[in-house]
């Protein structure tokens, strides 16, 4: 019977997800249980030095200052003044509201690192802005969860950080292998709305408040929202990139000058600034609770054999280095349905881990390829959780069948991006090559 434990852990994890139990909880309790079985009264030591090594992990000590930068811009109006700048050039054209929303999700993602954090902002602004010219609701609707899912692979993300943690990898060089894919995938988000806009107008009609602005307010504006934001999103990954400073002092490069934006531009209130610091130890608890759960869980889960039992069933099926990657991808894929991106990494990147290193394929491209399917699974019902952070800013009359419908075309655009990083590896892996060579 306790031979059986690694997969009655994951059958009862399953079951409390779909209780409602949230997955912090979850992954706590189901170490301990199954925790006692195996170590009787000595569980608590074994727990102990899962917890500590959690608290110790020095990488992870990034993740609060990611937070706070994000928190900071998410106080100010800087996310408001470079979405106006977008929309004067870019909303003359057939959906180019939507062009301009998905920009302005990919600059926010490098510089904010938050999942969530991103679409909310972004969705506030773009959602009434599209209304307002009478664009297609799933258009709306797929453009600002797409534009949301980009803070998972668009450099400084805290899913990189996670992931680095768990798999002993170097961030910088995570940072560098993200950054080509993310890309792509912004100029297909982007090709697919220029595409669907100009087959169908009506999709996403053109804004006509730009013909009333000068060009030189037109400059200023753009001179002023844009410049600061790129000056702070080189300061980080260029900081990081080139070996100036650790992920840890990078991220502070940015919590300090996302501050300086703010005071510059004299929107940093005392009371903005408390409302960023608590927002930024709520999201931290958060997810520092689901790693210390996770970590238990994993712990638990290799010492009763689940290690072992996984590479047993792995080696039998007797898979070349693709058919492992199309086994875990597939995995990753289908848990990412039911569980949270944070859940995934923690659960599945230990056990793939050692699978990954016996095959020989290269962990740093692994990792994109995790990381693009983790993006798939932000906008992947049942879990789906942009469609959640949407619903909560959306107007009445954009229901879930809007939602749906209008993620599908980005989550196959999310797998065209996984197949373009299988097929080319060289996208995520020339990068973090020119790092290691210096």
């Amino acid at each position: 019977m306790t031979e059986l434990i690694p997969i009655w852990m994951f059958v009862a994890l399953f079951v409390f997800v779909f209780a409602g139990i949230p997955v912090a909880l979850s992954l706590i309790a189901i170490a301990t249980g199954f925790g006692l079985i195996v170590f009787g009264d000595s569980l608590f030591l074994q727990l102990y030095g899962s917890i500590l090594h959690t608290a110790s992990n020095f990488t992870l000590s990034a993740i609060p200052l990611f937070i706070l930068m994000g928190a900071l811009l998410e106080q100010t109006g800087l996310a408001l003044r470079l979405f106006k700048a977008l929309q004067l050039w870019m909303g003359k054209f057939p959906g180019g509201l939507a062009v301009s929303t998905i920009t302005m999700c990919a600059i926010f993602a490098a510089a904010s690192g938050v999942v969530g954090a991103v679409e909310i902002v972004v969705g506030m602004m773009a959602l009434p802005a599209m209304a307002k010219y009478k664009y297609d609701q799933s258009l709306m609707a797929g453009t600002v969860c797409a534009g949301g899912s980009l803070g998972t692979i668009i450099p400084p993300s805290i899913v990189v950080v996670v992931y680095s943690s768990m798999a002993q990898l170097s961030i910088g060089q995570l940072f560098a292998a993200s950054l080509l894919p993310g890309l792509i995938m912004v100029v297909l988000f982007i090709l697919y709305i220029l595409i669907t806009c100009r087959i169908n107008k009506k999709m996403g009609p053109a804004s006509t408040e730009a013909d009333t602005v000068p060009l030189s307010e037109k400059l200023q504006i753009t001179l002023s929202a844009i410049i600061p934001p790129m000056l702070l999103i080189t300061a980080v990954l260029g900081s990081l990139l080139l070996g100036i400073a650790s992920p840890t002092e990078a991220a502070a490069v940015g919590a300090a000058g996302a501050a300086l934006l703010s005071l510059a531009f004299r929107e940093l209130t005392f009371t903005k600034f408390i409302n960023a610091l608590k927002t930024t130890i709520k999201i931290t608890a958060m997810i520092m609770l689901i790693v210390m759960g996770g970590t238990m869980f994993t712990s638990i889960f290799a010492v009763s054999g689940g290690g072992w039992m996984i590479t047993e069933w792995v080696d039998g099926l007797n898979m070349g280095p693709y058919g492992l990657i199309f086994l875990l991808m597939s995995v990753v894929f289908i848990a990412g349905f039911v569980l949270d991106w944070i859940s995934v990494v923690l659960i599945f990147v230990p056990i793939f881990t050692p699978l990954v290193n016996a095959a020989g394929i290269d962990p740093i491209w692994f990792a994109v390829m995790f990381m693009v399917v983790i993006q798939t699974s932000y906008l992947t019902p049942p879990m789906a959780p942009s469609i959640f952070y949407l619903k909560s800013i959306a107007p009445k009359s954009m229901t879930y069948s809007h939602m749906y419908k209008g993620v599908m075309p980005f989550v196959l655009i999310q797998l065209l991006v996984l197949a373009i990083v299988v097929f080319i590896p060289d996208v995520a892996t020339y990068l973090p090559s020119l790092i290691t060579s210096r």
